[in-house]
């Protein structure tokens, strides 16, 4: 999920002549159905897919978003920067503490409930990954994103740009200091509403690699009606993409602490959008 599916319209006006949106229920029979069948797959000894479907119905958007014509063909040996030519592309400047802490990069402070979120970047055999760069992006307490494309009713924050990133220590660990997102209305379904997630990138050593994820907070009453995580079919992965709190990591007096480990790959990865 990427800021195309945050709220962009009016969401009580339906365009002239278009459907209605489905309600939740339907949403929530075609999500059980499919569970249904991935469960029953993998009780039969089927394989269990490695990242969420590519097309999953009840994520609407899919539909539209997943590639349907074969990939483009990349001579690496004549042009070897071709395969990275449409990465993202960052500022000129060095990675600093400042990246890493979004209450900060403003002259006041942003609203919200701050919060931190740690925890380390392992690789399949449970190895730290060293020196990696790690991206996050989120909507504000407020529920809004600072994109031009997010026109959700919601009150922007001045103090507040919702992106940051940092490189993993030599034990693989990462750390941000931010404010807690809030939900917000998206498109997908008849008043549907995306729980409160903060995106995560991870590079690899090449752009190429990139894999994108996102992680969620425990009890949010939204989490089992949002088809972007159930697309996860898989409850252990949905499990694993939703951060614990800790109390050890909350800083006396300043943020709530919580911990969120990524596993890139092996029996117990932590699922990304690789996919999509």
């Amino acid at each position: 999920m990427d800021v195309r599916d945050v709220y962009v319209a009016d969401p009580v006006r339906t365009p002239a002549g278009a459907p209605e949106p489905d309600p939740q229920s339907v949403i929530d029979r075609e999500i059980a159905a499919l569970h249904t069948a991935a469960a029953r797959a993998r009780t039969a000894g089927g394989p269990v897919p490695a990242h969420p479907r590519r097309d999953f119905a009840p994520y609407r958007s899919t539909r539209l978003r997943h590639p349907v014509q074969p990939l483009a063909a990349i001579d690496a040996l004549r042009d070897p920067e071709a395969v990275e030519r449409s990465g993202p592309v960052f500022g000129g400047t060095d990675v600093t503490t400042l990246d890493a802490d979004l209450t900060r990069q403003h002259a006041g402070e942003p609203l919200g409930e701050r919060i931190t979120v740690t925890g380390r970047v392992r690789d399949r055999a449970g190895r730290p990954v060293r020196g990696q760069l790690v991206e996050i992006w989120q909507a504000n307490a407020a529920g809004r994103y600072a994109h031009r494309s997010d026109r959700h009713p919601a009150p922007l924050d001045p103090n507040f740009t919702g992106v940051g990133r940092c490189l993993t220590d030599d034990a693989g660990r990462y750390a941000f200091t931010t404010v807690r997102p809030g939900a917000y209305p998206w498109h997908n379904h008849h008043n549907a509403w995306r729980p409160a997630h903060v995106h995560f990138s991870l590079f690899g050593t090449a752009f190429a690699q990139r894999l994108v994820t996102q992680m969620y907070f425990p009890g949010d009453p939204l989490l089992p009606y949002d088809p972007v995580l159930a697309a996860c079919t898989d409850p252990r992965a949905r499990e694993r993409l939703v951060c614990a709190y800790d109390p050890d990591l909350a800083r006396a007096q300043w943020s709530l602490g919580y911990r969120w480990d990524i596993t890139l790959d092996g029996p117990s990865p932590t699922w990304t959008e690789e996919d999509h």
